[in-house]
């Protein structure tokens, strides 16, 4: 409950125009998931497939979400190299 409530949260603070921090809440809810999912031995409805999947799925997804949502635009707070190169593929290049 303490994961769905903080994606809740995210989503709610993305609804009201604040993209990074949401979408930042989003990410920490799902690496608290994982973090959960190891940690404790009954997880409830945490528990999807086996341990090593739901571990292995929350903590890649929750690292992405929280390292895309630090490089978006506008003035990101790290800068990844390759999202230029995707921009340029798809004709959205700044400069």
């Amino acid at each position: 409950m303490v994961v769905l409530t903080l994606v809740a949260v995210g989503l709610a603070v993305t609804s009201f125009n604040a993209f990074r921090p949401g979408v930042i809440t989003i990410g920490a809810a799902l690496l608290l998931g994982c973090a959960l999912r190891i940690a404790l031995p009954e997880v409830g409805m945490l528990a999807v497939r086996s341990r090593f999947t739901d571990v292995l799925v929350m903590g890649v997804l929750g690292i992405a979400i929280v390292v895309l949502a630090l490089a978006s635009e506008p003035n990101p707070v790290i800068t990844l190299p390759f999202v230029n190169d995707i921009a340029r593929f798809f004709g959205r290049a700044q400069g």
